[in-house]
């Protein structure tokens, strides 16, 4: 017999908080891909890879080509490292097929 009227389970009752983990995902760090400027690389090759390799239309692409050829380097476009990676083989591969002496680097945005 219980004296206070409870059934005899009150034992372990109580508040329990219930806290969640919220995962965050890290947004991938970008890269610019660029094109420097040299003296013997061919202006419309420098626009023909503009538009093969980063989908430039023939006016962009030739607008980033007289920004590396006043500037001495323009910038193709931003992407996450393995796409930039991938863009910067593909450009100097070209080139190289092609006997000009074009160089395509990438740096952290």
């Amino acid at each position: 017999m219980q004296n206070g009227g409870g059934d005899g389970n009150e034992a372990g009752r109580g508040t329990a908080v219930i806290t969640r983990t919220k995962t965050k995902t890290k947004k991938p760090s970008l890269y610019r891909v660029l094109i420097l400027n040299d003296d013997y690389t061919p202006m419309e090759f420098v626009v023909h890879v503009l538009e093969r390799f980063f989908q430039k239309d023939r006016e962009a692409a030739t607008r980033i080509m007289l920004h590396v050829h006043n500037h001495g380097v323009g910038e193709c476009g931003v992407y996450t490292f393995e796409v930039a990676e991938t863009k910067v083989s593909q450009v100097m591969d070209f080139a190289r097929q092609n006997q000009h002496p074009l160089q395509c680097v990438m740096e952290k945005k």
